[in-house]
């Protein structure tokens, strides 16, 4: 049986695209993700968070990262919410591992209309095996299932390698690209302030973050 997780790096950062990782594994070697120290990537370093991506890889029988641009964020905003856009990367996710049991990070209150959503989005497109697949949707899955952990490290490795790019082509250190970050802030309110409130496209316009920043600037004005 062919076990899956799916779990998503890059949410909540106004900077930056957001990658959705699937990692697949036959359940019966699903226990070498335990072996190799797989764990949620919150809590390993990011050296740490880019061997076991290469381990994972080597012993998944299948991985995926979707790639969603701050513009493809801002678009999907105009017509749904963040919780709806999640329900539609995850699915997609699905559509390349499609395995039997899959094991996600629920990014909705209730876990379990989460899966549902999910499963409803993914008939869509693959509608026999819509019919079969089980979908397990749990809070904090990637800190209890291997095979999500897996997920979030290459998802997570991957989001940070995007940011890296981007810090070289923008030639600027924006920080980690969440709001909380005083390295984030200041280059978003110095680029708001010598570009007359308005932002480059590796930044999520549709973010109350960009809204805050350009009342600031007014007040300033």
């Amino acid at each position: 049986m062919m076990i899956a997780g799916i779990d998503e790096a890059g949410k909540g950062p106004v900077i930056g695209p957001m990658c959705i990782g699937g990692v697949k594994i036959e359940d019966s070697k699903a226990h070498i993700l335990k072996v190799l120290g797989v764990a949620d990537s919150k809590k390993l370093t990011p050296k740490k968070r880019e061997q076991l991506a290469a381990q994972i890889k080597k012993h998944a029988d299948g991985f995926f990262v979707l790639e969603v641009s701050p513009s493809q964020i801002d678009e999907l905003r105009k017509i749904m919410s963040m919780n709806e856009i999640m329900v539609v990367c995850f699915a997609k996710v699905l559509e390349q591992l499609k395995p039997d049991t899959v094991y996600v990070d629920a990014a909705d209150v209730k876990a379990e209309r989460f899966a549902e959503n999910v499963c409803r989005q993914y008939s869509k497109t693959c509608p026999d095996h819509a019919k079969e697949i089980k979908i397990i949707s749990m809070h904090q899955a990637d800190a209890i299932y291997p095979v999500v952990s897996a997920a979030s490290i290459i998802a997570k490795v991957r989001r940070d390698e995007l940011i890296e790019e981007l810090k070289k082509e923008w030639c600027t250190d924006f920080g980690s690209g969440y709001p909380s970050d005083p390295k984030t802030k200041g280059f978003l309110l110095k680029w708001g302030k010598e570009h007359c409130g308005e932002f480059p496209s590796i930044v999520r316009q549709s973010w109350q973050t960009v809204e805050n920043i350009r009342e600031e600037l007014k007040k300033v004005e």
